[in-house]
This record gives structure tokens, C-alpha cells and sequence, in this order.
């Protein structure tokens, strides 16, 4: 019996907003005093059931932070496949089966989102076993996490008859996130389990029940993969045929209208780190029951969870709180409203908001740009590119750049011409001018870039080259 992992990698993480962002989101981030991001984590976690090849499933925008991240783990042998844009579980998971069916297995798939907490690695390899022999039974088998408290934030599971003495029931019903009153009588009652959103099938299982039931799914899934386009690390599915495929999970599509549905029970310490409360909860506290990161002083502070990314923060006579300082923006919020955080994310979302798309370093294929100064007419940014990387030949309409080179050796395409530049060497590029920047060497290229012109948003920008695909 063969499992492979199925990593979802897709999400934006809004409800840990202004830490997490869309193009930077908190599957990425390293949350812990460890070195690891949840994504690293839950791939390291899928190595202890042997050496398998994970396949997974992310945003385009987010491909280039997979390949680095897998390979600051030594994980050379993952399958990446990028989503042109989200389309929640169901999709996910068909293309998943679809490609392990197309390489011709069919093989057992575990599926798990990439922003969760286990701590009981020995625990979780266990209830996976089990659920994979279920799953060579064909059954679709989901991981039902123990209800400890009446939590609202998180969609429950009513189990339904008891298959085995291992804690295996049918699932009775899905129910969404309830309110107080519902998830309080759903508590203690004892008949209902937290859904983790982790399942275990078998690949052609999973694709026969959703042709079944959300047939259109399974079809736009496979015109997606059948006009993908492969480049050395990533697989891309056709957006053409991907936008046609409706938003749905894999609970609406498949779990609530199949007979072949069960609930394993998943007693471990489980979190979906899914809130500033969540975090604070998992996270090691002070003495006064504080979680603190970064530069702080603190007078009178109890139960709160302080992070202080850029500067000193100093906080007096507070209870309950969350604080978090990035570089552009300051949360703070009661604890016991820390899932109110959406609406607000959705409101900056509408005033197109740059806070809730990136961070003030933005990642890109080939480094990061940092916006340093920025005015009307000017815009001042320290661009690093990684070892043998390239920016796209490109080239603006409405401004004009000057680059600095601070550091490492920078080898510049500008019209017909194509030289290198040394620390403290700088080069004039005129707006309509073709131009490419490139680290030939073998440290990062760091450059002071300085904008000037009418207009300096990032959509100025004509594309005639790309290594990465981009258009």
C-alpha cells in the first residue's frame, strides 16, 4: 500500500491578516520559535510515513515560495501543481487524483491542509494507517478532532453508527461553524467531532464519487490537467479550463452525498491555526501567560499574544489582547474577537488596500523588492536577486529607473546592450527602454533601484521574456 501526501497550499490565511498576506500568506511564515513554516512542517510531518513523493497543490503566485521552502528541507522529489486562481478543496483534491491516476497508480492519498498543527507525530502516522486501510476498501474516510470546548470557529462532524472498537463511525452529517448556543449543545452532547479537514482515499474512490455527484468538477479538472503546462519544477494548470470549474469543498461535493463516507477519530492535540487566539493557545507563554516575539517591554500585561516584527513595542495595563507590529501596519483587538478579523480584511480587500496583498518585502521568482521611500513622482526600492536568477526582460512606459549596485555583481541587458556592473556602479534605463537585471554569481545581487516618472504601479510593466512563465 502506497500513501501519498497531498498538501493543500492554496489558502490566504486572512484571519491571521496583517501578518499573513495574499502574496506572502501564513502557510509560509515561521509563526514558531522554530525554523520551520506550517508548509515545512506539514511536509516533514508526511516524510514519517516513509519516503514518499508529496504532491503539492498551490497558488501561481505562490509556486516560487513552495520550490525554495521544499528545498530548504531537502525535499527534491515533490510534485508542485499551481492553481491559475483558487477554487477550493473539491477541485484540489480531483486534480490530485487525476494526476496520480494519469502517471497510471492508484495510489492511497492523504490529504492535508499546509497551515495545521499535530504534535503527536507518532499519533498522527497511526490514525493514518488505519484510515488507509479503509481507504483500500473504498472508503472516503475524514479525520474527526475531539471536541474539548464549544468553539465556533471551526465546521463539526455528527458521527453516526460505530464501525469499530478503534473509534471509525459513518458520518450521520456535516454542519458548518454554529453559533455559541450550537456549539455548546453540540460539546455536550458527545456525539459530534471538529472537522479537521484532513481525509485519506483512494485516488479512483475519490474521482468514481465526485463523477457521481458533481460530475462538472471532475470534468473541468481533467481539461485542466490535460492542457497543463509543465516547466523544470511546476505543473500548471490551464486557466481557461480551471476558471470554469465552480468554487466547492470536498465536504458539499463528495462527503455529504456519498454512503461511503466515515469519521475517524483524531484524539492528538490538533490546531488549524485559524486565529490570533488559535496561535496564542498552541504557542509556549511567559510567566504571565503572555506569547511574545520580537522587541517588547511589557508592564502589566497577562493572556495576551504581543509580536513586534519591525520596532519597539511597548505595552501597559492590558488583559486579553492581541498586538501585532509589522512594517506598514498595528492590530490591536480584544482576544475574544480575534475571528472578526475577516470582515475587516474584506473591507481593505474593496478599498484595494496594498496592507492585505503584500508585506513590505514582496517576494517574487527571482528574490525580493523592498519599498523603501515612496512619493508621488518617486519611488525608492533595494532589490536582492538570488544566485542565477533574472528579472524579465521588460520594459515601462511612464518611468524611469536608476540602478545602484550595493552588493554582488549585477549583469544588465539595456537595449542592444548587455554588461556587468560592480559594487558602487550604476546604470541609467529611460522609460520604453528594453532592460534586464540578472545575478550572475554566486551571492545575492542586492541593488538600490530609484523610480522616477508619471506613474510607478507595478502593473507598468510589458513582459517579452520570462523564465518563470509569467506573461
Amino acid at each position: 500500500m502506497n500513501i501519498v501526501p497531498v498538501i493543500l497550499a492554496g489558502g490566504v490565511g486572512s484571519r491571521l491578516w496583517p501578518l499573513s498576506r495574499e502574496l506572502f500568506p501564513k502557510q509560509f511564515i515561521k509563526l514558531f520559535a522554530d525554523d520551520y513554516s506550517l508548509f515545512q512542517q506539514t511536509v516533514l510531518r508526511a516524510k514519517a510515513l516513509g519516503d514518499v513523493c508529496p504532491i503539492v497543490l498551490c497558488n501561481i503566485e505562490h509556486h516560487f515560495i513552495v520550490v525554495e521552502q521544499l528545498r530548504d528541507i531537502a525535499c527534491d522529489n515533490a510534485t508542485i501543481i499551481a492553481e491559475p486562481l483558487g477554487r477550493n478543496t473539491a477541485p484540489a483534491a480531483a486534480v490530485a487524483a487525476l494526476y496520480n491516476l494519469q502517471q497510471g497508480d492508484d495510489d492511497v492519498l492523504l490529504l492535508m491542509p499546509a497551515d495545521h498543527k499535530i504534535d503527536d507525530q507518532k499519533a498522527f502516522v497511526e490514525r493514518v494507517l488505519i484510515a488507509a486501510e479503509y481507504a483500500e476498501n473504498n472508503m472516503l474516510s475524514i479525520f474527526g478532532v475531539s471536541v474539548h470546548c464549544a468553539e465556533t470557529g471551526y465546521g463539526y462532524i455528527q458521527r453516526g453508527e460505530l464501525l469499530s472498537d478503534k473509534d471509525i463511525y459513518r458520518v450521520a452529517k456535516f454542519v458548518e461553524k454554529p453559533d455559541s448556543a450550537t456549539a455548546e449543545k453540540y460539546f455536550t452532547s458527545g456525539d459530534y467531532f471538529w472537522n479537521s479537514g484532513m481525509f485519506v482515499f483512494k485516488a479512483s474512490t475519490y474521482i468514481a464519487e465526485l463523477q457521481q455527484h458533481a460530475a462538472d468538477i471532475a470534468e473541468n479538472c481533467q481539461m485542466s490537467l490535460q492542457h497543463a503546462k509543465k516547466s523544470d519544477n511546476c505543473l500548471t494548470l490551464s486557466e481557461e479550463h480551471f476558471r470554469q470549474c465552480r468554487s466547492d469543498s470536498i465536504d458539499y461535493a463528495v462527503m455529504e452525498n456519498t454512503d461511503k463516507a466515515v469519521v475517524i477519530a483524531f484524539p492528538m492535540n490538533w490546531n488549524d491555526l485559524g486565529s490570533w487566539d488559535a496561535l496564542w493557545e498552541v504557542d509556549a507563554k511567559d510567566e504571565a501567560n503572555n506569547v511574545v516575539y520580537g522587541e517588547t517591554r511589557l508592564q502589566d500585561v497577562s493572556n495576551s499574544y504581543i509580536r513586534a516584527e519591525n520596532k519597539l513595542l511597548v505595552a501597559l495595563g492590558i488583559d486579553d489582547a492581541i498586538i501585532i507590529e509589522t512594517e506598514d501596519t498595528v492590530l490591536v483587538a480584544s482576544k475574544d474577537k480575534a475571528q472578526a478579523i475577516k470582515p475587516i480584511v474584506k473591507q481593505l480587500q474593496k478599498e484595494k488596500r496594498q496592507e492585505v496583498v503584500a508585506h513590505y518585502i514582496t517576494y517574487r521568482p527571482w528574490g525580493s523588492f523592498e519599498n523603501i521611500v515612496e512619493s508621488e513622482n518617486y519611488k525608492v526600492k533595494r532589490l536582492t536577486v538570488n544566485p542565477g536568477a533574472k528579472l524579465s526582460l521588460q520594459m515601462h512606459y511612464h518611468r524611469a529607473e536608476h540602478w545602484v549596485v550595493v552588493s554582488g555583481t549585477a549583469q544588465i541587458t539595456k537595449g542592444e546592450e548587455t554588461f556587468s556592473l560592480q559594487r558602487n556602479q550604476s546604470t541609467y534605463i529611460s522609460p520604453e527602454t528594453t532592460h534586464r537585471l540578472s545575478n550572475p554569481g554566486n551571492i545575492p545581487l542586492v541593488v538600490i533601484e530609484v523610480q522616477t516618472g508619471e506613474y510607478l504601479g507595478e502593473d507598468d510593466i510589458v513582459r517579452f521574456d520570462d523564465v518563470y512563465g509569467r506573461i
